[in-house]
């Protein structure tokens, strides 16, 4: 793919009156960013200086279930969509303008035409974890906020460079680690927050196992032909290393391989470990030590990521935690065990040492010394804190410390099991040069980490 020549202007940008300098002029002038429509005698519709305008990069699975959420919010107008699939990408369009009654959303090959897009002022971005960091970089650098997948990224390295340019440009991040923004997620981890299991001792964090079926269902896909006119291979490897095509190794299973993903492990760290970390109060902190070990394919495999796996860690206050995938011992979902009782929650899931807490719609206010961040839905929750600055539910900081058990623990498992000792404030790993070269990994030209 041909680089974007200096001086490119996007037609849209040369736009001589566009929102952004709407919004500009009412700062000068000390009037509200965001005009309430009753104001301007426009009833319940949004007037257009109250309604952020979203580009949605990633039409795959996931980032349909996105642009079905904020279709369905009258102050979000989606402008353009992106993707290397024609067909995914033609179809969202179609869907976008649809609901819309409009020809106005466009379509777009390249990511970097639609963030040049003045007018837009934020993105959502459902994509294979490899590339994570470019384009959440670019959307930083662009000024757009971001409404990004879990995990954070595909390394460490590169997780640190979304933290770093998010925090550098002043942008709004949201992780779509939606669990935060569901009822009984909330009430589990305020209970362990206010003490009411007593002192945290051990933390169990269960995980799916194997390839959800994806053997059973590609059993027909598993070799290399040509890929199909419609997409753009080369580009959707991106920084990724040169693959040939098999399309079991595409759409949706993409996760399966490491070369783009970082199977069921990364797949669910950002739910079910971010949910164990809020509980614990571990947002801004992670483990001291970490050794895990998997249960692997063959070697020379469509797919190499572990089908099962186990990773135990050491985390500050003498708490400890196994991350389980496949194991028997470990159920779905997150409990922690304290001194004075368990908790366990999971999606439609809420149990508990203590019957009472089970009527719980929420925890009595006068037992709640601590209160967590709530929010009832998560893409409202993101467009709430674009007008207002404030930051999110799930920040980059937050993803990026749940994410880390994650990425520790698959080095250790790489490494044949072998234990690290993880230093928090400086993220490093300790006496181990092999393991350290492993928290990042080569690009493929012309690609770089920021």
């Amino acid at each position: 793919m041909k680089k974007k020549q200096p001086g490119f202007v996007s037609s849209h940008s040369a736009l001589k009156i566009n929102r952004r300098h709407f919004l500009g002029a009412a700062a000068a002038l000390a009037l509200p960013a965001f005009i309430p429509a009753r104001v301007l005698g426009l009833g319940d519709t949004p007037a257009p200086s109250n309604r952020i305008n979203l580009g949605v990069i990633g039409c795959g699975r996931m980032g349909t279930s996105n642009i079905e959420a904020f279709l369905g919010l009258a102050d979000c107008r989606i402008v353009a969509a992106c993707d290397v699939d024609k067909n995914h990408l033609n179809a969202t369009v179609r869907t976008i303008n649809t609901k819309y009654n409009s020809n106005d959303c466009k379509a777009y090959h390249d990511f970097r035409e639609l963030m040049a897009r003045k007018d837009i002022d934020a993105v959502m971005l459902a994509l294979p974890d490899h590339w994570h960091e470019l384009m959440a970089v670019e959307a930083a650098r662009q000024k757009k906020d971001i409404y990004g997948e879990k995990p954070l990224a595909h390394t460490v390295a590169e997780q640190q460079a979304i933290v770093k340019a998010v925090a550098a440009n002043g942008r709004i991040w949201q992780t779509g680690s939606w669990q935060r923004s569901v009822a009984n997620f909330h009430k589990a981890a305020e209970i362990v927050r206010n003490g009411l299991i007593g002192t945290i001792k051990r933390v169990e964090v269960g995980l799916p196992r194997d390839y959800n079926g994806a053997e059973k269902r590609r059993q027909n896909e598993m070799k290399p032909v040509p890929a199909p006119p419609e997409l753009d291979y080369d580009l959707w490897l991106g920084p990724s290393r040169l693959m040939p095509y098999v399309p079991a190794r595409m759409h949706r299973d993409w996760r399966w391989n490491y070369n783009t993903g970082g199977g069921q492990l990364m797949d669910w760290i950002g739910h079910h470990c971010d949910i164990a970390h809020w509980g614990c109060d571990f947002d801004n902190s992670g483990p001291s030590e970490v050794q895990g070990n998997g249960v692997f394919p063959p070697k020379g495999g469509v797919w190499d990521a572990a089908k099962t796996y186990r990773i135990e860690l050491k985390y500050p206050r003498g708490i400890e935690m196994t991350i389980g995938g496949g194991q028997p011992d470990i159920k779905s979902g997150v409990k922690w065990i304290g001194t004075g009782g368990w908790v366990r929650v999971e999606r439609g899931i809420f149990e508990s040492s203590n019957e009472d807490w089970s009527d719980w719609k929420r925890v009595p206010e006068e037992l709640r010394k601590v209160k967590l961040y709530e929010s009832s839905e998560h893409h409202r929750n993101f467009l709430d804190c674009v007008k207002s600055r404030k930051p999110t539910i799930t920040p980059a900081e937050t993803a990026h410390h749940s994410a880390i058990p994650g990425h520790l623990g698959l080095i250790s498992m790489l490494l044949g099991g072998r234990k690290l000792k993880w230093d928090v404030a400086t993220e490093q790993i300790l006496g181990d040069d092999q393991a350290s070269k492993m928290l990042t990994r080569p690009f493929r030209a012309p690609w770089h980490l920021a």
